[in-house]
């Protein structure tokens, strides 16, 4: 079994640590590492420290490091554009989306979008979905997290997506499939992924600046679970899985 991952705020530069707050109340009390164990520090943006538990007190664990390193980026970047579901299947999107390796999650108030995050409410939303794709990348000892975006009218959406190098719209009446989409080897792939309504024509439309739509099969997924199909074929176009 691979060694569990915590969150720090910097890699230590020193070669002890005291592993404490909430990750070391996770890491003692939670999962009751011992002396002897190994785990992984990381600070989120490619910094990893392998480290082994010198010893175990309440809330808290004492570290020595034994060994540091950054992690590259890869190439292509993978950004989900994901309309806005109804209920916790935002969270649940966000979650396999992490999982799988999207590096970023652009929330979209779609049209058809029948859920609406707005003041208190919508950042409390949003405060959910960074907390999730936080959770998710240390499930899935990743180096680093997924970021988690801004709200994005339709507007603010599109001006976004000309900085992608390829901008990917799913569309259930698309001829195109998924798997024959030309991918770059650089830069950012942008997947967009539309509301359980679909994607109306004036949204198709102004996003129609990016290329013909594509499709992933015969069937029509939740908008819950094309994002993470979708990104799933495009690991394996890339060589990842």
């Amino acid at each position: 079994m691979s060694d569990p991952v915590f969150l720090v705020d910097a890699i230590p530069a020193a070669d002890g640590f005291v592993l404490d707050g909430p990750e070391g109340h996770h890491a003692a009390d939670v999962q009751r590492l011992q002396p002897g164990e190994t785990l992984l520090l990381s600070d989120g943006a490619g910094g990893v420290a392998s480290a082994r538990v010198a010893a175990a007190e309440r809330g808290s664990l004492r570290l020595d490091i034994l060994e540091r390193r950054t992690l590259p980026t890869t190439e292509p970047k993978l950004t989900v554009v994901q309309a806005l579901p109804k209920g916790d299947r935002g969270e649940r999107a966000v979650q396999m989306l992490t999982e799988i390796g999207v590096d970023e999650v652009i929330p979209w108030a779609a049209s058809r979008s029948i859920v609406q995050w707005k003041g208190p409410r919508g950042e409390k939303a949003r405060a959910k979905w960074t907390a999730t794709a936080r959770e998710a990348s240390k499930q899935a000892r990743r180096a680093r997290l997924a970021h988690v975006a801004e709200l994005h009218t339709t507007k603010q959406l599109v001006h976004r997506l000309r900085a992608a190098d390829t901008v990917l719209v799913l569309h259930e009446e698309a001829v195109l499939p998924l798997s024959r989409a030309v991918l770059p080897e650089a830069g950012e792939v942008a997947l967009v992924i539309g509301p359980e309504g679909s994607i109306s024509p004036d949204e198709l439309a102004a996003l129609a600046e990016f290329g013909e739509p594509v499709r992933l099969g015969e069937t029509v997924l939740r908008t819950s679970t094309a994002g993470p199909a979708a990104l799933a074929v495009l690991q394996a176009r890339l060589g990842r899985w």
